[in-house]
């Protein structure tokens, strides 16, 4: 039996935190034994799901600055619990992880999840990086764009990245609730319904969206546009919508737990994120055989093959964003096209179990 434990800032609804359910959730119980530890609290919606399976949480209350302290605690619950694995999701578990575990029998592994828009380096960690290498066995990146960040701002050896993509359940939908959310949100039938699942959050770019919304009800009035998330922007995005005078066509859900009906009733699936790793609801969306339309960013070159089932977009660019969404329910044939080939890439590269498999591989092998 392997001793696994994962390190995160949190269990809160995010990608991250998904991927570190999924593959705990999905993973041999007879071969591994896993558990979580969090350098912030409060924990978060998803490790109440994890704690009802009995999956043993640890919890700590990182400092501001640089918590010295926390390593030395990460360091006694890896010593108490014979950790063989500690798996470091994202930069700062991994700088605390990788220095607790440093000179002890624990291998380290460091997954990175994504990147800040624009991506930047320091000194700071040009220098301090090449360290922490030495006490990881093995680096993983969810895509080949994050592994190259890697190595062009955190100055870390290609040879000892591998890329793991995303990997989740596909969706599964009763028809008949969808079909009560589309009388809900009273969305009739002709109507082309556009959305998005992400946080309010700049990163993600919902002005550009909005923007390019804009002009697509200019061709085809009979559009609307469906935005669920919460965050920081929401006031922002608010008022963009008031300003272009679309109020009546977008519905701003707010947070939704689990948003798999509202996937479902969208025709086309929208991300104009400035930057991505790979987005979780994206793959959700092709698990439903929704053609996808995305921004030229990060990880979505690797998962949207450009008119084969999806369209990419130049980054924050409203036109070609709008051109290429109006195209889609234009041609019925090429519509067709995209949407078997949404499902078909999704079973081939980024359902679950071929995401488990991979870890589970790199378990053993570390």
């Amino acid at each position: 039996m392997i001793k696994v434990l994962h390190v995160t800032f949190d269990m809160r609804i995010g990608g991250t935190e998904q991927v570190i359910k999924n593959i705990i959730q999905g993973s041999d119980k007879n071969k591994l034994d896993m558990s979580v530890l969090c350098i912030e609290s409060p924990l978060g919606p998803f490790a109440q799901e994890l704690l009802d399976d009995g999956i043993v949480f640890h919890q700590l209350n990182r400092k501001p600055r640089f918590d010295y302290s926390l390593i030395k605690s990460i360091r006694s619950i890896i010593k108490t619990n014979q950790i063989d694995i500690l798996h470091c999701h994202q930069y700062t578990p991994w700088v605390y992880g990788a220095l607790a575990a440093a000179f002890s029998n624990t291998k380290v592994i460091f997954t990175e999840h994504g990147r800040f828009y624009p991506d930047s380096s320091s000194l700071k960690r040009k220098l301090i990086n090449p360290i922490l290498n030495l006490f990881t066995n093995k680096i993983t990146t969810i895509s080949k764009a994050t592994k190259q960040a890697l190595i062009d701002y955190e100055f870390l050896p290609a040879n000892k990245i591998d890329v793991i993509y995303n990997g989740i359940k596909p969706l599964e939908v009763n028809q008949e609730e969808v079909k009560q959310l589309r009388k809900q949100l009273n969305i009739d039938d002709e109507t082309f319904t556009l959305g998005t699942v992400a946080r309010l959050d700049p990163i993600k770019n919902h002005k550009m969206m909005l923007n390019a919304f804009k002009l697509i009800l200019a061709k085809q009035p009979n559009t609307k546009l469906i935005i669920v998330g919460d965050g920081e922007e929401k006031e922002n995005i608010e008022s963009l919508i008031t300003e272009l005078n679309i109020k009546d066509e977008v519905i701003l859900t707010g947070f939704i737990q689990q948003p798999k009906n509202y996937i479902a009733l969208m025709d086309v699936y929208l991300l104009s994120s400035f930057s991505e790793g790979t987005s979780m609801t994206l793959l959700e969306a092709m698990s439903l055989g929704k053609p996808c339309v995305v921004t030229d960013v990060g990880g979505n070159p690797e998962v949207i093959f450009h008119k084969h089932n999806g369209m990419i977009c130049d980054n924050d660019n409203s036109l070609a964003f709008s051109n290429s969404i109006i195209k889609i329910p234009n041609d019925n044939l090429f519509y067709k096209h995209i949407q078997l080939n949404a499902k078909v890439i999704f079973d081939e590269k980024f359902i679950n179990s071929k995401m488990l498999k991979s870890y589970q591989k790199l378990y053993f092998k570390v």
